[in-house]
């Protein structure tokens, strides 16, 4: 109960501008947060906390020698984990340095035009899946993927099923490398992805394939894949491949992925929260006129 006392008197206590501190704080953790979290920035945190833990519980456990070759580590832990980590680490500070501020404002396309960039993308791949047409398109989602774009062609053009498919097509020069679509429009093409080294992929998938998970590895990206030995769709997020997609099911996907039904929901929130701050800004100055 003496806490809970405590607690309340130190809440009493505060100004404005420590909630203004909470809320700006609280904001940022939250549009960051998610930029950061792909299976390797995570790998690099887990690598982190078995450290820490396995350093603490050495110390419960008076276990000296353990436990002097952990503060050791720990000591140059920094050095280490740059060492050790090295592209796990530019590929993060890249997404957040290349991170629009609109972004982290919360601000998205118009959802009428990610739908046809959507309804455009499918009908593409519908037809290359029945052609056995390859193809592997990259949906750039708050990771702006510069460092990508200098490995290929910058095209900067509106979707349309036509050109995707022209870009494609078996005897164009851009065909064998990866689209990048951002912001609504084929930002570049040719572009050479990561290709990943997971032991769960099956093993009759080509480089095509382990290039879009690769690149699902490294960055918030949404990757189309279509097999050109098999025709098969199938798209990859957050590392892990989905297969054998039925285009209903594709767009279904994609929908669900770029058209987050939640947007709305996100922006009321941030509404309601900026008019708290600004009803406690005022509270505030009037009290300092009293």
């Amino acid at each position: 109960m003496e806490a809970i006392h405590n607690l309340i008197q130190h809440l009493s206590k505060m100004q404005w501008s420590d909630y203004l501190d909470i809320v700006l704080v609280a904001f940022l953790i939250y549009k960051l947060l998610p930029l950061i979290r792909t299976p390797n920035t995570m790998r690099i945190a887990k690598a982190v906390a078995v450290v820490v833990v396995v350093a603490w519980l050495a110390g419960v456990m008076k276990l000296y020698t353990i436990s002097w070759i952990l503060n050791q580590i720990l000591a140059v832990g920094i050095i280490a984990v740059v060492i050790l980590f090295q592209p796990e680490l530019r590929r993060m500070l890249d997404h957040i340095g290349s991170v629009k501020l609109t972004s982290l404002l919360g601000s998205t396309k118009p959802a009428q035009e990610m739908d046809n960039v959507i309804s455009q993308t499918v009908m593409a791949c519908e037809v290359m899946s029945r052609e056995r047409v390859g193809a592997l398109i990259v949906f750039a989602r708050e990771a702006r993927l510069e460092e990508y774009f200098k490995t290929g062609t910058r095209i900067d053009g509106q979707v349309s099923e036509q050109l995707l498919r022209n870009i494609f097509f078996p005897k164009a020069s851009l065909h064998d490398g990866a689209m990048i679509i951002r912001d609504g429009r084929v930002a570049a093409a040719g572009c050479v992805l990561p290709l990943s080294d997971s032991s769960r992929l099956s093993a009759d998938l080509g480089t095509r394939h382990r290039a879009g998970v690769g690149m699902s590895e490294a960055s918030d990206a949404v990757v189309v894949i279509v097999s050109e030995e098999t025709g098969t769709i199938s798209v990859a997020v957050g590392g892990m491949l989905k297969r054998h997609l039925a285009p209903q099911t594709l767009e279904r996907l994609l929908r669900n992925e770029l058209c987050k039904d939640d947007t709305d929901k996100e922006q009321n929130q941030l509404a309601a929260l900026r008019d708290k701050v600004l009803n406690k800004v005022k509270e505030g100055k009037d009290n300092e006129k009293k």
